[in-house]
């Protein structure tokens, strides 16, 4: 399942990650932080240290899907702009075919499922 593939891949920081692992990473770290912060605040606390690699590998795979460097996201230091140029790099759909950083996601996905549904139809 997509929602897992970031915490499947905790610390991997190699490779490339599509939107959709990205976005539904953070959607899932939002929830889970919130249900945390609504039993314990400590727990909640604990969670975001928990996710706290795992966000650095996602985002750093993301940016190699864009071809950027892993390095780049050191810009979201950089207060307002650094921010923003972020996250329009995270919204930007990725480079076709593969790039330095890897094969693309998307391609795999394709042909992963064809692969499937080949093997579903002998």
């Amino acid at each position: 399942m997509m929602v897992f593939q970031a915490l499947k891949k905790y610390a991997v920081f190699s490779g490339r990650a599509p939107r959709s692992e990205y976005w539904l990473f953070v959607l899932l770290s939002i929830v889970v932080t919130n249900v945390g912060n609504l039993i314990n605040p400590s727990l909640g606390v604990i969670i975001i240290f928990g996710l706290l690699i795992p966000a650095i590998a996602v985002a750093v795979r993301r940016l190699h899907d864009i071809g950027k460097s892993g390095w780049s996201y050191l810009l979201i230091f950089i207060p307002i702009v650094g921010i923003i140029i972020i996250l329009v790099w995270f919204c930007k759909r990725g480079t076709e075919g593969d790039n330095d950083y890897g094969t693309d996601p998307l391609s795999e996905e394709s042909n992963t499922n064809s692969e499937i549904d080949q093997s579903s139809n002998d």
